[in-house]
């Protein structure tokens, strides 16, 4: 697709050739409700980056200008809640280094919204690839993708947070097939909680029952993230997500992997999907090394997960305001956003 015919099908988007300084927008990759991502030119250090604008489409427009405006004035709290959420990701992933987890360069503001600079990575999502090249999704290839999948996920565990929001979607594929944990999307989310649409903002069929819950910060843990990836590889295996967990919460109808047995897939693997995809959080893995343990994966590849290098922060950050300090924990886990 040109440039300028996908910078046209996005609305509100910046338009090509505008600079940040050293950053130089070439192209619009694609935008939702609630950001753009752009592919950028770095003339500094001569490389290609990704820029991310937070930019929720239901709360602003950009004037002539190219500064955001609202919509409404009554938006304000709720624009600046998830504009404050937007830049504490930023801050959370710029701490990681992992290879399989979306790394942030700096972050800025500008336009009175902000932005995020981060390492451009090739391919395309996972959502894609199963959708245009279906017969490549095998146990096989299912079991090259996971310890690296599996060893970015347990790097945002062991600090004590959790992504919310793993799907087909946030899982980009590069054409070296090796996998890239996206963006957590809290802005979206604390902009569904702020505006009563938090049901909305979840991925039906992704989303286990306690994110449906008014008392949902003390029931998650990385059991939402492995019942979040049990879908994931439910979708790759039968073509479609399980059925919405509000659902089964009233009638259970789901049907088991390991009673279904698709072909070409073991039993161990489909046991571990339906234990992942437990309704109640106490009845799945309660740790990503138990739920490779299900899946029994070889020695070298819970090797892949568990010497993973979380040490060390990642690029220096550009301080947009003075950071209050984080509140006291609630629960075992810290959380990944703070109130605005």
């Amino acid at each position: 697709m040109p440039e300028h015919d996908n910078n046209r099908t996005v609305p509100n988007a910046l338009p090509i050739g505008y600079r940040f300084n050293e950053f130089e927008i070439k192209e619009v990759i694609g935008g939702g409700g609630f950001g753009i991502v752009y592919r950028a030119w770095d003339h500094q250090l001569e490389r290609t980056i990704a820029i991310k604008e937070f930019m929720p489409a239901s709360l602003a427009v950009r004037s002539d200008d190219l500064n955001l405006v609202l919509r409404s004035e009554r938006f304000s709290k709720t624009f600046h809640a998830g504009l404050n959420s937007f830049i504490q990701e930023a801050r959370l992933l710029a701490r990681f280094n992992h290879p399989n987890l979306l790394h942030v360069l700096r972050f800025w503001v500008q336009n009175d919204t902000a932005y995020m600079g981060t390492v451009f990575y090739s391919g395309t999502t996972l959502s894609r690839l199963a959708a245009q090249r279906p017969e490549q999704v095998n146990e096989a290839w299912i079991r090259r993708l996971l310890p690296p999948l599996f060893g970015a996920i347990n790097t945002i565990h062991q600090e004590g947070y959790l992504h919310r929001d793993i799907s087909l979607d946030n899982i980009q594929i590069q054409e070296n097939m090796m996998p890239v944990l996206l963006d957590f999307g809290s802005a979206r989310k604390t902009i569904g909680n702020l505006s009563d649409e938090t049901e909305t903002m979840l991925r039906p069929g992704f989303a286990p029952i306690e994110q449906y819950s008014d008392d949902n910060e003390s029931e998650q843990g990385p059991w939402t993230d492995i019942y979040a990836l049990g879908a994931v590889l439910h979708t790759l295996i039968v073509g479609a997500p399980p059925p919405v967990s509000v659902v089964r919460s009233i009638e259970d109808n789901y049907k088991p992997l390991a009673e279904q047995r698709p072909a070409g897939f073991s039993l161990p693997l489909l046991h571990a999907i339906d234990k992942a995809l437990a309704l109640k959080p106490e009845d799945r893995p309660q740790s990503i090394d138990a739920f490779a343990a299900l899946m029994e994966l070889s020695v070298s590849d819970l090797n892949d997960i568990l010497n993973v290098n979380i040490e060390g922060p990642g690029t220096m950050l550009v301080p947009v305001a003075p950071e209050a300090p984080a509140p006291a924990p609630v629960s075992p886990l810290k959380r990944f956003m703070w109130p605005g």
